[in-house]
């Protein structure tokens, strides 16, 4: 082979290998279709930090009560699921709430389509209904993984997606709440969200999870009688930060309702600590810094 023969060979090669996908050299996975996931699971999704695609699933059907709190959706039964392009396919994770009679056929569903459940238990304490919180994890082809997904809620009364309601003036002074927590969040559904990362980095099996899929500690203020507000959520926490966290929360009037894990092959190793109180606001997010404060998470 002559030298004017082997160089546009070896040329043809190396472009070849510079164009080829970079999912195929080991780099960043192609992200899925995401079009066609929002077919399969028949409601439209939101793209997130983190390459994270979501869908929320409010249970608006449900009329939970707390005491006297009406529960809104969006304060503490808001089922959503997230996709993460993984390898060829997708990782997919998610928090359905569930009516007890649900939890059953729902987890019957999953299985047959190969989506693991990864916890289920309570969040709340004292409500009425009772309501469960089915936790889900899987791999594969994302458009199957939401036919999965779609069948299992299509046992559930679970609504179909509504327009946004007019939302109108918010009773809580949200700067007071950010100023106190040292975190701003935002207004969705008549509840005011903060979520806020941890500082370090979360894997499950060598995938990286952003805080948009669940790992993000969360803290909600839905405004109640006489100007006061009930808050909820849950810290996303390590084994050695769980009870100085609770007993963070327990010296400000803001009751633990539930300790357990979300996933199975976390790592680090994750807790996440529920929570409930009603009273200021402004006080009681005082009470959920020194909560943060144990993680370290600093203010912003």
């Amino acid at each position: 082979m002559t030298r004017m023969t082997w160089r546009p060979l070896v040329a043809g090669a190396i472009l070849a290998i510079l164009g080829a996908p970079l999912a195929a050299q080991g780099g960043a996975p192609a992200a899925p279709d995401w079009k066609a996931v929002e077919q399969a699971l028949g409601r439209p999704g939101a793209p997130q930090p983190g390459d994270v695609y979501k869908f929320g699933l409010p249970r608006t059907d449900l009329a939970v009560r707390v005491g006297g709190v009406v529960v809104k959706p969006a304060l503490a039964l808001g089922s959503w699921v997230a996709f993460k392009p993984a390898g060829s396919g997708a990782l997919v994770m998610g928090d359905l709430v569930l009516t007890e009679s649900e939890v059953e056929p729902v987890m019957q569903a999953l299985a047959q389509g190969g989506v693991d459940v990864t916890a289920v238990h309570h969040h709340l304490l004292h409500e009425t209904p009772r309501v469960y919180y089915m936790h889900i994890h899987g791999m594969g082809d994302a458009a199957a993984l939401a036919r999965t997904l779609h069948a299992a809620l299509a046992l559930t009364r679970t609504p179909a997606p509504a327009a946004a309601a007019h939302a109108g003036p918010f009773a809580l002074d949200t700067a007071r709440i950010a100023q106190a927590l040292g975190h701003s969040g935002k207004v969705n559904g008549g509840v005011y969200q903060v979520s806020v990362a941890r500082p370090d980095t979360i894997r499950d099996d060598s995938i990286v999870i952003p805080p948009a899929m669940g790992v993000a500690t969360g803290m909600n203020f839905q405004p109640t009688a006489g100007g006061k507000a009930a808050v909820t959520g849950d810290f996303v926490l390590r084994a050695n930060e769980v009870n100085p966290a609770l007993q963070a929360l327990r010296a400000h009037g803001i009751e633990v309702t539930a300790l357990h894990s979300h996933m199975l092959d976390e790592e680090p190793r994750l807790l996440f600590m529920h929570f409930w109180a009603v009273g200021d606001a402004a006080a009681l997010a005082h009470g959920l810094r020194a909560a943060l404060d144990v993680i370290g998470t600093p203010s912003r």
